[in-house]
Parts: C-alpha cells; structure tokens; sequence
C-alpha cells in the first residue's frame, strides 16, 4: 500500500512519526494531511533516506537543480555539487540533464544523495528520441512512459509530468498573444510534438497508465507547469490558470488513486500577485502542496536572479508555498557553476527561513533567537556557528581584524551593543 493508503487506513508509519518528531508536529495529523493529500513525504520504496515532509503546518523545504548540458558535461563536477547543496541545506535535489551519460548521471546521484531525488522523464525521452529518430516528435508515448517507469524503478523519488499541457490550451497560446509562449524546457518538448502529431498530451490521454507506476513505488508526481509565465507581463493569464484548472482535475484523481502530489507554479510573477498565485493554488486544487520556481519578481536581475527568486520565495512561503525551488545567479545565462549552486541554496534557505517565521512555524524562530543572544554578549563564535555560511563570515571578519576581539571592524571601539551595556551598568 501507498502512504496515502496506508494513512487512510489509520496507520502511522515510522517515516510518518519521524518526519512529525522533526517538524513538531502530531504523527497522526500528519497522517491526516496525507491521507487528504496536503502533504506528501517523496520517497521512493526502493530508496532509504532521511524523510521530509512537505506541505501543510510543515517548515518550507527548498530543491536544488543540477545536471550536464551538451555544452558541459562532467560527472566529478555534477558529484561537488551534489555534496555541496546537501552541505548547505538542500532538502532535495533534481537532475536535469540532457547532455553525456545521462543514466549514469542519475545512478551516481542515486547512490550518492541522502535527500530525496527528483527527475523530469522527457528530458531523456525527448534526447533519446531527438539523437536516435532525428526529431523529439518521433517520440511514441511508449517511449515516454518506459523513461518513466525507468526512473522510478531505479528509485526516483518525485518526477516532474507536465500533463496539463493540452491541445485546448496550446490554441489558447496561439490566441492569446503570450510575450514568451513556453519557458518551461519539458512543456515545449510536449508542445512540438503534440503540434506536429496533432494528438493530446499523452501524459493527459493515458493519465491511469502514470498513476499506476507512481502507485507501483510510491513515486510522488510533481505535476508540472508547461505554461508558467516566463515574463512579468505574462504573469497570472488565462493561458496559466487553464492549466492549474486542469492540473487540480488531475490532482483530485491522483489522490483518490493513492498517489502523492505537488503542484508546480511560477515562474515570474510581479510581486504584487506573488500571494494571489499561491491562493489560486490552494484553492483549486484543495491545500495540495505548492512547489514554486522562486518566483522571479523582476525579468532583469540577471546575475542576480537568486536575489529576485528569494524575495519572491520568502513572500510565497508565507503565503502558503511549501516547496521553493533554487534559483541560481546563472540562471538565464548558464549552466551553473558549484558557487553558483552553493549561493542558489544558501539565499533559497534564507528565503524559506523568513517564510517560516512568517507562517509562525514552530521552532521557526529558536535560531534567531540564539543569534540575537549571541550578539548582545559579543559571542562571535557562535554568532558564526549559527550563519548559514560560517566559512565565509570566519574569512570576512578575518580579512579587516579589529582591534579589539569583541567588536567588529565596522564599529570598533564604538560599538553600539558595548557602549550601551557599559553605560546601562554604570548608571545601575
């Protein structure tokens, strides 16, 4: 039986009770949220890792991508940058590779990674199809589905599936008039070749067919947005409310399936319309958890995109998203570098972090409070413990010493925390 299944049927599993002792909250209503589809823990059954938990009254967790293009492909550096956004806090992690050995890829971060794993299968099918028929529109829907059933028979713990991406809403595309059509990679892969067979979507068309190799391993689907805005200007359109109507159908059917489900979200959207996305979620397909891509709040922070995406993050997390995915400083540029990966993570957890504090999390605020109180006695040991980056505060501070071990170089001997307490305890 499925978690869902077993969570219907009143049983508490000891991934069930570990992923509540950690969060704070009750096993059994965490197995409520599960049984109802509001919260899902993304395990394969064929995998043995560290379980988290996504979804209502949990912490906001945060994904990172990694993975090989045709224009670099390097297994060492792909394995560094696993290691290194599980050192800094990623909660899971999705290979996104469409260049080199991809199946080895996935193997080694398989066998590598502590955190759960994701995967979008027609990146595969699409490259497979692309290098060995000539044209992703060769493609059969058999040749999708065994990618598919693959990954989950190697122990992937989340797919992305973009089966809300229908012919109805490809003529709304045309219609509408979008700045940017699709951004999304896998959504334009189903695009072509739904364009150029002139047939549905046959993750749509054969949907039971998904569901039963996800029930098969207790794979969770993380239903995709082909049709995230991938502008400010296309933010929030008809285009992308047809397929979150269509992706809430699909959710409603998962769940009485005994699948566990995500909903994927924007993209780029202007910050005023950051907290009406999240609501629209919730509301459509009734409390399921929402995985956002940032959002970006500005098109032009290239560079800086891990900036824009942590402020449009850290307001979607207090709104309701549960699941932030990374976005690094190359994002639109390049494939990312292992500093790249490291500051994606980083600005990512602060993001979710101030969401969590927001949302009234428990526990949420212990760690502030700690540095708080580290600050006031001038504790810079555990000032530094308790960052999120200790080696990079430890080479800061050490790069301009002050002169006095207790302040900083900024303030010095004028310290407000030092001067303050001096003057408090001479007036007591």
């Amino acid at each position: 039986m499925t978690r869902i299944e077993l969570a219907r049927k009143g049983i508490v599993t000891d991934e069930m009770k570990e992923v509540a002792a950690g969060e704070g909250v009750a096993a059994e209503a965490l197995a409520e949220d599960i049984a109802s589809g509001v919260s899902v823990i993304p395990i394969n059954t064929r995998r043995t890792i560290k379980p988290i938990g996504i979804g209502r009254n949990l912490r906001t967790k945060i994904n990172a991508n990694i993975g090989t293009s045709k224009d670099k492909v390097s297994t060492d550096e792909e394995r560094e940058k696993l290691d290194i956004l599980v050192k800094y806090g990623a909660d899971a992690v999705m290979d996104l590779s469409t260049g080199g050995p991809i199946r080895e890829l996935r193997a080694m971060m398989l066998a590598r990674s502590p955190i759960a794993i994701g995967t979008v299968p027609i990146y595969e099918a699409a490259v497979s199809a692309a290098e060995g028929k000539g044209s992703i529109s060769k493609m059969t829907a058999d040749d999708l589905f065994g990618v598919i059933e693959a990954h989950a028979a190697s122990g992937v713990d989340f797919v992305t599936v973009h089966c809300g991406l229908t012919m109805k809403a490809v003529e709304r595309l045309r219609d509408e008039g979008r700045i940017l059509d699709i951004v999304s990679r896998g959504g334009s892969f189903l695009l072509e070749w739904m364009v150029y067979n002139e047939k549905e979507n046959p993750l749509l068309v054969q949907y039971d067919r998904l569901l039963e190799i996800a029930r098969q391993y207790d794979m969770t689907l993380s239903l995709g947005d082909g049709m995230r805005p991938g502008c400010l200007a296309d933010a929030t359109d008809r285009t992308q409310i047809e397929e979150l109507l269509t992706l809430g159908e699909l959710r409603d059917k998962a769940v009485e399936g005994g699948v566990q489900v995500i909903i994927e979200g924007p993209g780029h959207v202007p910050l005023n319309q950051v907290e009406l996305n999240v609501r629209l979620e919730k509301e459509i397909c009734k409390g399921a958890p929402f995985y956002v891509l940032g959002p970006l709040v500005t098109d032009i922070g290239m560079g800086y995109d891990h900036i824009s995406a942590a402020i449009g993050g850290a307001v979607a997390g207090a709104a309701g998203a549960d699941f932030l995915c990374y976005v690094t400083p190359s994002e639109h540029i390049r494939l990312p570098t292992i500093e790249d990966v490291k500051e994606g993570v980083i600005v990512s957890k602060l993001a979710a972090h101030a969401a969590d504090i927001a949302k009234g999390i428990k526990g949420a605020m212990d760690a502030d409070m700690k540095m708080a109180k580290c600050r006031k006695a001038l504790d810079w040991n555990g000032q530094i413990g308790l960052s999120l980056n200790p080696e990079k505060v430890r080479e800061w501070r050490a790069e301009v010493p002050p002169t006095e071990s207790e302040v900083c170089s900024m303030c010095g001997e004028f310290c407000a925390i030092r001067t303050v307490e001096r003057a408090l305890k001479k007036k007591g």
